[in-house]
């Protein structure tokens, strides 16, 4: 039998004003995008900042639909569409967001395991890791230095 080790860092913020400027500036564009998710079933808002190797900032947010599971998170929505107007552009980090209409969310929200995949595409591809900056509406901030040490063990293409 051989035993692995596992290890995965993250830096924890106290509020949005000890993040550096850049990733305040960040952070704010994905609470503005939250503003804009279409939630009317499950009052969850979630907001997606991308910034891009060529200073490009795109945004996605929650979008729902009553048809289950046809609805799209805020990270796949951001990063499709990066891919889309932006090919080939290196992603430099990215800030997450989410607020509930029905409760404060005082704790740091991360990309569901969806996202996680789809993201983790982009930084393999890439070759380059990118910060992944999560939040609730209130509350503690963690910054990871890349999407893949939220996801240890990641499926890629080497496997097909």
């Amino acid at each position: 039998m051989k035993q692995i080790k596992i290890t995965s860092s993250a830096t924890v913020y106290s509020n949005l004003g000890a993040l550096s400027t850049e990733d305040q500036m960040l952070m704010n564009k994905a609470i503005k995008a939250r503003g804009n998710a279409y939630a009317p079933y499950s009052k969850f808002h979630v907001g997606a900042a991308l910034l891009l190797d060529n200073g490009e900032i795109v945004l996605g947010n929650n979008q729902e639909n009553a048809a289950y599971p046809s609805g799209m998170c805020a990270e796949r929505v951001a990063v499709w569409q990066a891919g889309s107007l932006f090919p080939g552009v290196k992603i430099k980090k990215l800030a997450i967001s989410a607020s509930s209409t029905i409760t404060k969310v005082d704790k740091p929200i991360g990309p569901c395991g969806a996202c996680r995949q789809t993201l983790s595409e982009y930084e393999i591809n890439q070759k380059e890791p990118f910060p992944v900056i999560f939040m609730g509406e209130v509350g503690e901030i963690v910054k990871t230095p890349s999407l893949l040490s939220l996801l240890p063990f990641s499926f890629d293409s080497s496997y097909l």
